[in-house]
């Protein structure tokens, strides 16, 4: 049996279509965008579609929208440095961010289990979902459309890009920005790690003289501990997204 939507799930999909600023022909494609595999294999009596099809495909999709940016925006930059500008606005921290601001957590199917442990907040869920849901609008409503979306999501993101805030080591950043005040010693903690050895996820937060100026996710210490070194110059005011 194939699984049908209630009123109620399609109700709740026609408002996220709203905060999405993106009209669904056809609304299943949503839903399995919003589908995690935990809900799927709890499922005994219908047969239910998972979105990590929609989530490869919505990772190509959105490679594709901001190379073509970068290519036309940045246009003295080599290749490399392309590629280093990419990396910085196609990461997992930065797609949970837009996907928690868009609220996508509050649409998952998820199972029990899944639930009940965070699933909703957890980044690299939120991150997939974005993905997944970037392949629905695809498919849904072609190139135009979806590229329209990504680069409105991503706007502060790409701006920073433009500015070339994407190629400063932000930790040595916050420690000259730090040291010129005070004597004070920075500190980087980390909070946990998720994931089998092969991909973990690291949190990671910053912290001057006890206080907590920043957290950051990463899937190595380093790059954890530069979101984190991010974070705490956008409080200082030392950087902006605007």
């Amino acid at each position: 049996m194939i699984e049908m939507l209630t009123k109620k799930r399609m109700d709740s999909l026609a408002k996220l279509s709203d905060q999405l600023g993106v009209p669904f022909t056809d609304v299943n494609l949503l839903h399995q965008a919003l589908t995690h595999t935990s809900y799927a294999n709890e499922s005994k009596k219908a047969v239910i579609s998972h979105n990590e099809r929609l989530e490869f495909l919505g990772d190509a999709v959105l490679d594709l929208i901001v190379s073509e940016y970068l290519f036309r925006q940045l246009k003295n930059l080599p290749e490399g440095e392309l590629t280093k500008a990419r990396a910085v606005i196609v990461c997992e921290p930065t797609l949970a961010r837009c996907a928690a601001e868009l609220g996508i957590g509050e649409y998952l199917f998820l199972g029990k289990g899944e639930a009940g442990s965070g699933g909703r907040e957890r980044a690299s869920i939120l991150a997939d979902a974005f993905e997944a849901v970037i392949g629905a609008i695809y498919l849904d409503s072609g190139f135009l459309s979806v590229s329209n979306f990504v680069l409105r999501q991503l706007n502060a993101d790409l701006k920073l890009v433009e500015r070339g805030e994407y190629v400063k080591d932000y930790k040595t950043v916050l420690q000259e920005v730090v040291q010129k005040k005070t004597d004070s010693k920075i500190i980087y903690e980390i909070i946990s790690e998720n994931g089998p050895d092969h991909n973990k996820m690291f949190e990671i937060i910053v912290l001057v003289n006890g206080d907590s100026l920043g957290n950051g996710l990463g899937k190595s210490k380093k790059e954890a501990e530069q979101h984190a070194a991010k974070q705490a110059l956008m409080k200082l005011g030392i950087i902006n997204t605007n």
